[in-house]
């Protein structure tokens, strides 16, 4: 006579606990590029702040706009108090770099800010119009963006991320 089998057997059990551990190591990964994408959200939504920070900047002082043209603006902080008399272009170029360098928010004595290694360009494309970029050091390979703001200056230039606005001056033509 067989008796007949109650409960599991430990290949039952072991089979169990190798889907589960497949299952949990999904789960596991998909956390950490959801984590990936957050910074980089969080990044180019700083990045477009500093953008439309500088453009209103521009379009504010539109009698020396054409002072604003600048290229790798963030590369170090700097002390903008000796610009605060007389506000100008040099007091916002200024204040943008420390905004690029992250001076905004400070932990443990370092400025965090902003992105990973933030640059500012501001080019003029023609008499009236500029192009204002912000550039950062992206945490995963993508494509080589078109502007050239900080080109070569993150290794491979498909770790690099750029944002830009347009900003034009309008002229007033005395018909």
């Amino acid at each position: 006579m067989r008796k007949e089998q109650s409960g599991f057997t430990m290949i039952e059990v072991l089979v169990t606990i190798a889907i589960l551990v497949v299952g949990l190591l999904g789960l596991a990964a998909m956390q950490t590029l959801s984590t990936l994408a957050e910074l980089e959200s969080y990044q180019r939504s700083q990045a477009l702040v500093l953008v439309r920070d500088m453009a209103d900047r521009m379009s504010a002082n539109k009698t020396q706009i054409t002072s604003y043209v600048s290229t790798n603006v963030g590369l170090a902080p700097m002390d903008c108090s000796g610009y605060v008399a007389t506000p100008s272009f040099k007091l916002d170029l200024c204040e943008w770099n420390n905004q690029l360098n992250g001076a905004a928010e400070v932990t443990g004595g370092k400025n965090v800010g902003a992105m990973i290694g933030a640059r500012g360009c501001i080019v003029r494309l023609d008499p009236v119009t500029f192009l204002v970029t912000v550039s950062w050091q992206g945490l995963s390979r993508a494509g080589i963006p078109k502007e050239a703001c900080g080109a070569g200056a993150y290794g491979d230039d498909e770790n690099r991320r750029t944002v830009s606005t347009v900003v034009r001056l309008a002229l007033l033509d005395a018909a």
